[in-house]
């Protein structure tokens, strides 16, 4: 039975692996000491950090500004169904 890549029982040339070829373990980290690889990780933070799309003081203002009425909302939702609670089971249990 056959697919539009290939058979299934014969494999893609393309996934076998040429035996030729000898696998590195580590790569260019396996070279590197302890202190290298910490330098090589602080400069992919800073290479990803450069690449953040900022908000501007407005938008963080606006953000913040929305963040704290929801949790105040929440909090007085909360506190409304807890309040509830409370005295059913006062009015319940006595």
């Amino acid at each position: 039975m056959t697919d539009a890549v290939g058979s299934i029982d014969m494999p893609d040339a393309e996934d076998e692996a040429p035996e030729s070829k000898k696998t590195r373990k580590g790569g260019k980290r396996a070279k590197k000491g302890p202190l290298g690889r910490l330098a090589l990780f602080y400069r992919q933070i800073v290479a990803e950090l450069r690449k953040v799309v900022w908000p501007t003081r407005n938008q963080l203002t606006t953000y913040t500004t929305v963040v704290i009425i929801f949790v105040v909302i929440m909090i007085g939702i909360v506190t409304g169904i807890d309040f509830g609670f409370k005295e059913a089971v006062k009015y319940v249990f006595g």
